[in-house]
């Protein structure tokens, strides 16, 4: 990868009414860019799933979402954005550059998801 990779975090919200194949298919296409076009690193995947909106965008209420991170090369961000502007299941979607204060949030955000998901697997003490 070159040197001059950022992180970033998009996500994404999907039309209500696509089943999850139809849901995993986007998501697969999203990866396959940014993996194998641009040359860049899937960090993490986190699918919310349906949830309802603050608004509704394209008469939908509800909306299928999807948070990422990834690390690429700065055309990374115009392929996928691309994709998923003319991708019309794709009702919204933003790409951030994470900065040094975003990145550490980061980390310490799954650091601790690390710890409470390692504190769940211990078996609890008997007195």
């Amino acid at each position: 990868m070159a040197l001059n990779t950022k992180m970033y975090e998009l996500t994404y919200i999907l039309t209500p009414i696509l089943n999850d194949d139809q849901n995993a298919e986007v998501l697969d296409r999203v990866t396959r860019i940014i993996e194998r076009r641009a040359g860049g690193t899937i960090i993490e995947i986190d699918n919310w799933g349906l949830r309802r909106m603050a608004y509704p965008v394209a008469k939908k209420r509800n909306g299928y979402y999807v948070n990422m991170y990834f690390k690429g090369p700065s055309q990374v961000v115009d392929m996928v954005e691309q994709e998923l502007r003319i991708n019309d299941n794709v009702l919204r979607y933003l790409t951030l550059a994470m900065d040094k204060g975003m990145i550490e949030h980061y980390h310490r955000r799954t650091r601790q998801k690390q710890a409470a998901m390692e504190a769940a697997a211990k078996p609890a003490k008997k007195d």
